[in-house]
């Protein structure tokens, strides 16, 4: 159709074209409020994800370092242990107990030679072949037989449970890593006596890297602005370069009314440990 006339008018929000003949309204399109929601910036602090101080829960002398500051760790990596002479030999005597196993057979084999007493007995007492008194002193030792093989089943527990015990504390000896990370800081060296007390210092302090945490602090007015799964743009300061992908895990649900803004963490994929932990950026949304 030709138009012979056409007047553009912005009425809220929409433009309004026009002719001599009909009108067409059309949604005004606003580049800050396209599908993927509002643009804006926002300062933030890249962190690890967790700081873990490694202390030990007896006290103990240092016997091995296997890790220094710097050093990447594995969750469950054995990274140092403790003098253990006298638990090692305690865990030995242990399992010797509890492999034994000649007390526990020889009351099996008393039973079951009873309990074939007992019914031989029984069955003759029947036709009349012996007096009842025998069956009942037979089935006395049968009864007592299963009494004896029931404090040896207990005896063979009670040996498996020292064991157990006795492998946990030998356990305590080793220090092994919580997390997946590196070793920023070591406090402790082979020779020293350490203990589990709060107040004294910790053999390690170990950081989780992978991913990294980023706190972003925003103006209350962006405020329901940011859903968890979003994806984020993160800019290290300088002298660091590139953009990186984040995505949003947690949006705090309460204001600071000091300051009026709130908190976003993100988590920041860090395979390689490119990125370093306690440097400023911005976020990009």
């Amino acid at each position: 159709m030709m138009l012979s006339t056409i007047r553009n008018t912005h009425i809220d929000g929409y433009f309004a074209y026009s002719n001599i003949k009909s009108w067409f309204i059309l949604p005004a399109l606003c580049l800050t409020n396209l599908a993927y929601g509002e643009s804006f910036i926002g300062d933030c602090l890249i962190e690890p994800t967790q700081q873990v101080a490694v202390g030990v829960p007896v006290t103990g002398v240092i016997d091995k370092i296997f890790v220094k500051r710097g050093d990447k760790v594995t969750q469950g990596q054995v990274i140092a242990t403790l003098a253990s002479g006298v638990e090692q030999a305690s865990v030995q005597l242990a399992k010797y107990k509890a492999e034994q196993v000649a007390a526990l057979q020889l009351a099996t084999r008393k039973v079951e030679f009873a309990q074939r007493k007992f019914e031989r007995r029984q069955a003759m007492t029947r036709e009349h072949l012996m007096p009842e008194q025998d069956s009942d002193d037979a089935e006395a030792e049968y009864r007592l037989a299963q009494a004896e093989l029931l404090v040896a089943q207990e005896n063979h527990q009670l040996d498996l449970r020292e064991l157990q015990q006795q492998s946990a504390q030998l356990a305590q000896k080793t220090l092994r890593s919580p997390l997946t990370g590196v070793v920023v800081e070591q406090s402790a060296y082979v020779g020293e006596v350490v203990e589990p007390n709060s107040s004294s210092k910790p053999v390690f302090k170990l950081a989780q890297l992978d991913p990294l945490r980023v706190q972003v602090i925003l103006p209350k007015s962006r405020f329901g602005a940011v859903q968890v799964g979003r994806k984020v743009d993160v800019v290290p300061e300088k002298p660091m370069m590139g953009r990186y992908s984040a995505q949003v895990k947690t949006v705090d649900k309460l204001l600071d009314s000091a300051s009026g803004t709130f908190v976003v963490f993100l988590a920041l994929p860090n395979k390689q440990l490119a990125i370093p932990a306690g440097v400023k950026c911005q976020a990009f949304f």
